[in-house]
């Protein structure tokens, strides 16, 4: 016997409101180890891990995406501390990757005013960012 899906107000099923808390906890845990590891402060350190952190299969879809990226925002505003943006991109690229979604961290800069920014792409495609990212910022290293 079938029993029918329930769901939320929103109209999302319990069954997927339950898998976007998890993911939102290993999010809150990503950034955490973020924290604990000094990624901060050693960017060569952070560069490599996100570098070496393999998709897992099977490849994942854009719902995929969807779900990372709203589970990443509300981890950030729960977070503890203010999340900066090479945080952010480096747990959502490695969150993602572990969806079976092929992702990339960018990081970028613009010379005048000069800033530095992080960001995350799917199939060359900033995600859960700000549209004009890539016209605004120089890249200057993908992992």
């Amino acid at each position: 016997m079938n029993t029918p899906q329930m769901t939320s107000p929103s109209g999302e099923n319990k069954r997927h409101g339950r898998g976007t808390r998890f993911l939102m906890l290993k999010a809150t845990l990503g950034l955490l180890a973020f924290d604990l590891l000094g990624y901060a402060r050693d960017f060569r350190k952070l560069h490599q891990c996100v570098k070496k952190w393999r998709v897992s299969p099977p490849e994942g879809s854009l719902k995929n995406v969807d779900r990372v990226c709203r589970a990443i925002n509300y981890a950030c505003v729960w977070y503890p501390k203010r999340v900066q943006c090479l945080q952010r991109s480096a747990v959502t690229t490695c969150l993602l990757r572990s969806c079976g979604v092929p992702a990339e961290m960018v990081m970028g800069s613009q010379i005048i005013p000069f800033k530095a920014h992080a960001w995350t792409e799917v199939n060359g495609k900033a995600i859960n960012e700000r549209r004009d990212v890539k016209k605004v910022y120089s890249v200057l290293e993908r992992c």
